[in-house]
């Protein structure tokens, strides 16, 4: 199992990115083509957004102390 490489582009970027693909979707005057290729790029940064909130969630369980059991038995 090879580890797949950091992405280049940041969760605030991504986010960012999606949310103007977003706007240019709600304004409509697209072609056909247009629209898909931007749903296609709205996909790939939602799946990007996803990879950095897991990563995150991760991070946070990691960091957290393990609960341990009363030791006052």
């Amino acid at each position: 199992m090879t580890a797949t490489p950091e992405p280049t582009q940041t969760y605030e970027q991504a986010r960012e990115e999606l949310a103007e693909v977003v706007r240019k979707l709600e304004a409509g005057g697209l072609t056909l083509e247009e629209s898909l290729a931007l749903w296609e790029r709205g996909e790939q940064l939602a799946e990007l957004c996803q990879h950095w909130l897991d990563r995150a969630r991760e991070r946070l369980a990691a960091a957290k102390p393990e609960e341990r059991p009363d030791e006052t038995s």
